[in-house]
């Protein structure tokens, strides 16, 4: 690898590289045309405003009729409800499990839950060390 130099040794070259004629590709674009709405028949006729939109337009016109109809893809709004709904249910769960658990619980083993439980809030009892010295 050379380092940076800021004086050429040589000037740009032009750098041609042939393309060569491809009877597939030539396909692949000729059908491609005619999905389009640009076939060869349409090469001599001059342009109108909007042809290209129409020939689409029926193009997926014949398309579903000849698929039955077809299925359509879900919609923008659908998905993001979809998705909302999900983090509503994401975040809502624990809570509604937990309020199942208590209703299930007796307030014995509610009121033996919370003096397990730790509370930051709660006196320290202090028990004196009976630890002796020698």
């Amino acid at each position: 690898m050379g380092l940076f130099t800021p004086v050429k040794k040589h000037a740009n070259k032009f750098r041609y590289i042939p393309r060569y004629y491809d009877p597939e590709k030539e396909r692949r674009e000729q059908r491609r045309r005619e999905l389009h709405g640009t076939s060869s028949e349409l090469d001599g006729q001059e342009y109108q405003p909007g042809q290209y939109i129409r020939t689409q337009r029926e193009a997926r016109r014949v398309a579903q009729s000849s698929n039955g109809g077809g299925r359509k893809a879900p919609s923008m709004w659908f998905l993001m409800l979809v998705a909302v709904a999900v983090i509503i249910i994401y975040m809502l769960y624990p809570r509604i499990v937990d309020a199942f658990t208590a209703a299930r619980t007796t307030p014995e083993e509610r009121a033996k839950q919370e003096l397990e439980e730790f509370n930051p809030y709660t006196p320290i009892t202090i028990v004196p060390n009976d630890y002796k010295e020698e």
